[in-house]
């Protein structure tokens, strides 16, 4: 495993990066030992959120950074790890977004369920307009100055989120966020329109979350046939799946599978190197929820896409520009 530098910091981590929201996962102890094997197979950057937990399900909340403490021990300083602040945590007023309030309630729960003393890199989860940014930025520049956090970032956040968020901070001459994580993949391309320019100019680094697509990159899902029994997009979403695969995005999976096969890489391995392509992404997010998966995903990395697929794949996929697949 070759390591880069995380974003704008020095630190460094994996380019593959694994995501514990854990959509596909309904075991504890599983998910432990998805960790502790990602982690033996070079992957040193785990990314988890506050909310994050089992099958995604609101019963489960929490559940993701516990097994994550559990996985760290004898390790941690090995590994990077992520969480996150912001979604709905409790049924009170104050138990979501970006308040200090919020946020300092926040980090000492998650420190608690990771058992761990700091967290590498803290990531406001979505924009709060709600909440002053400068009230959020003064509280998570309190928390690196603690040594509770080491590094801040955001998710979700629009170009000029990111943007107002990082004058905020040279104002406050606050520690500014360090890199943002959005989805991108060859179905939802739209960080290049104004995000990709900011993130260069700014010397950001961007995690890409949902890189294959919710798994339609996967390789498991085939234009024209229905998806497979018990898989996400036979159940949860189910409705979306026909529409969805009728259209662009059918056209895009069927070109990914067949260069696939001429490269002799997996679907999922080609929709990675794709995305790990792009010179302002730094890292993707293997959303695995089995040894299996995480073993398809580390095939994405050690080799140099070609510049003729990847031109074939931008041009299929040309039309996500502008809005994603769903």
């Amino acid at each position: 495993m070759e390591y880069v530098n995380f974003g704008s910091a020095g630190i460094k981590v994996s380019p593959l990066a694994l995501g514990l929201g854990l959509r596909g996962q309904d075991s504890q102890s599983e998910a432990q030992r998805m960790i502790e094997y990602a982690l033996d197979q070079g992957i040193n950057l785990i990314d988890c959120a506050n909310v994050y937990g089992t099958l995604d399900i609101p019963e489960s909340v929490g559940q993701s950074e516990v097994v994550l403490g559990k996985a760290l021990k004898g390790r941690r300083q090995d590994v990077v790890i992520t969480s996150k602040v912001a979604s709905r945590m409790g049924p009170g007023p104050n138990d979501s977004g970006l308040s200090r309030s919020h946020i300092m309630r926040a980090i000492e729960h998650s420190l608690k369920r990771l058992e761990t003393d700091y967290i590498d890199v803290y990531l406001v989860h979505v924009f709060d307009p709600q909440t002053p940014l400068e009230e959020t930025i003064s509280a998570l520049n309190d928390l690196v100055r603690s040594g509770k956090v080491r590094y801040v970032g955001c998710c979700n956040f629009a170009a000029w989120q990111v943007c107002k968020s990082l004058w905020v901070a040279g104002d406050l001459q606050a520690m500014p966020f360090m890199c943002v994580q959005n989805p991108y993949s060859l179905l939802n391309r739209e960080l290049e329109v104004e995000m990709f320019g900011l993130l260069r100019d700014q010397r950001l680094g961007a995690m890409a979350y949902s890189p294959l697509a919710v798994g339609l990159l996967s390789g498991t899902y085939v234009p024209g046939q229905p998806a497979p029994a018990d898989t996400l997009w036979a159940t949860r979403l189910a409705d979306r799946y026909d529409p969805v695969m009728a259209g662009p995005a059918g056209d895009v999976v069927r070109t990914l599978v067949r260069l696939a096969a001429e490269i002799g890489k997996s679907p999922a391995q080609l929709a990675l190197a794709w995305v790990l392509s792009q010179p302002e992404i730094t890292i993707a997010i293997s959303g695995s929820d089995t040894i299996d998966q995480i073993d398809d995903a580390i095939g994405a990395v050690g080799w140099t896409l070609d510049d003729a697929i990847r031109q074939e794949l931008a041009e299929v996929s040309a039309s996500f520009v502008r809005r994603s697949f769903i």
